[in-house]
């Protein structure tokens, strides 16, 4: 999966964008574009690494060798990087 393969949506609020994925592995990504996200105002994405349980519900997952927060300031490229790293998991 790459940036570009994201399925982006306006937000209601703060002037943004969201898109999800989730991957076979059941771990997937928030990644996010809007005032408040860490470098939103500069043009830049913030991602969150998510799990998923049975039901299919998500949540941001806190322990993965990739980060245990979110991700902030990342170019279109440094979010390909870490979808690639997050369906690896």
């Amino acid at each position: 999966m790459t940036f570009k393969e994201l399925n982006f949506k306006d937000t209601k609020s703060n002037n943004g964008i969201h898109a999800i994925v989730k991957f076979e592995n059941n771990y997937g990504a928030s990644v996010v574009k809007h005032d408040h996200s860490y470098g939103g105002k500069d043009g830049l994405y913030e991602l969150a690494v998510t799990q998923y349980d049975e039901n299919g519900d998500w949540d941001i997952c806190y322990d993965t060798p990739i980060t245990d927060d979110v991700l902030g300031y990342l170019t279109e490229d440094n979010v390909t990087d870490y979808l690639k790293q997050i369906k690896q998991l």
